[in-house]
């Protein structure tokens, strides 16, 4: 699968790297145990690896994330239930863009395409990807131990009379770190020039030419497409002024290219 990001200067040295939604591919299939007594005997199974043991743990605490959140947000107006779902909403609009970027680079994604303005140079967009994914497999690696470090302590205050938020928002950014450090290293994988990655330029013809040394004749589609275009480029830069673009404008892009406009607003004011 191959996927599309999106990429501009949203104001002064501030980028925006997002993916497109594509809402044409069907939600990947969901490899997670129905149960706890499931989950054991395929973590005890010879015949997978250590790698596939912890996707399947991973895969397991996701789901029943997401199941408890669908009842706090289905739970009555003013009850606590609901109060707690409002909370989580606000904890989750403070999470960096760039930690939801990396985290939509998911392991079924095999290449990217990625547009950009056509007056930024193409290994610049390149470098500054690679960059994004080396600090990102550094901070989310760090963070993620620090999270499950975490989680035996807040666990503790389950003997409280009170829903144990705390465990929940730590076992959450445990995944979330998870996750973001799996699509770094992808991420990295993906735009790195290097034996088992190609990398492809588009020009403003349409013509794709090869920036890889090893590419052979039989070598599948190339794992990174670099596309300048001219429309994202009117729209960047229709607008005078170092206040960066206008809430008008990048709705207009997030309309263009499918994006989600909250996520792109959050970088007005993040760097990474």
């Amino acid at each position: 699968m191959r996927a599309k990001l999106i990429v501009f200067p949203i104001r002064a040295r501030n980028w925006c790297f997002t993916r497109s939604i594509d809402h044409s591919l069907p939600p990947p299939p969901s490899s997670s145990a129905s149960s706890f007594k499931e989950l054991w005997n395929n973590i005890n199974n010879a015949e997978k690896s250590f790698n596939a043991k912890a996707e399947l743990c991973t895969d397991y605490v996701a789901d029943k994330m997401n199941n408890g959140w669908v009842t706090l947000e289905k739970a009555p107006d003013g009850s606590l239930k609901k109060k707690i779902h409002g909370l989580g909403l606000w904890l989750l609009s403070r999470v960096k863009p760039s930690e939801i970027f990396l985290k939509s680079i998911s392991k079924e994604v095999t290449g990217v395409e990625i547009v950009y303005p056509s007056s930024l140079n193409a290994q610049l967009v390149r470098r500054r990807l690679r960059h994004i994914a080396m600090r990102g497999t550094t901070v989310h690696r760090k963070f993620f131990y620090g999270s499950v470090s975490l989680i035996p302590l807040s666990s503790a205050l389950s003997i409280l009379p009170l829903p144990n938020v705390a465990f929940f928002w730590i076992l959450y950014r445990s995944y979330s770190h998870w996750r973001a450090l799996q699509g770094s290293e992808k991420l990295f994988q993906l735009v790195s020039n290097s034996s088992n990655s190609s990398i492809t330029f588009t020009d403003k013809k349409g013509t794709e030419h090869s920036d890889s040394q090893s590419e052979s004749l039989s070598s599948d589609k190339p794992h990174c497409i670099l596309s300048p275009s001219e429309e994202l480029e009117k729209l960047v830069h229709q607008e005078d002024g170092n206040d960066g673009l206008s809430r008008d404008t990048i709705t207009e892009i997030c309309k263009l290219y499918n994006l989600n406009t909250k996520d792109v607003i959050k970088y007005e004011k993040s760097i990474f």
